[in-house]
């Protein structure tokens, strides 16, 4: 498989697709859903909700992390996530900006 040439592209069609791609996997989805509904929580309630092992979701939760989507405060022996509300509007201002596009109205 090739290697994205992401030269060739926007730095918005870029992060759009990085994110896109993060977002592509239904555990990320359920850690942010279950993370949003909560407003925080631990890896470790994750791992019971989700029922994924917790290097899985530790893993997932790295992924989330390195976009910037959630952030994490070091509670004792364990972190707690949420959601920063700052990257989360600045993601969702993305999208809809990309998909509030007006299609062609003369397409086949």
């Amino acid at each position: 498989m090739g290697v994205t040439k992401s030269e060739f592209f926007t730095k918005e069609q870029n992060e759009i697709a990085t994110i896109a791609k993060v977002l592509g996997h239904p555990a990320r989805i359920a850690i942010l859903d279950f993370i949003i509904k909560l407003e925080t929580c631990g890896c470790g309630d994750l791992v019971k909700d989700i029922g994924l092992a917790q290097p899985t979701i530790s893993q997932h939760l790295k992924e989330l992390k390195k976009v910037g989507i959630l952030k994490g405060k070091i509670e004792g022996t364990s972190v707690c996530y949420c959601i920063d509300e700052e990257k989360w509007d600045s993601i969702r201002n993305k999208f809809n900006k990309f998909l509030n596009k007006n299609s062609t109205e003369n397409c086949c």
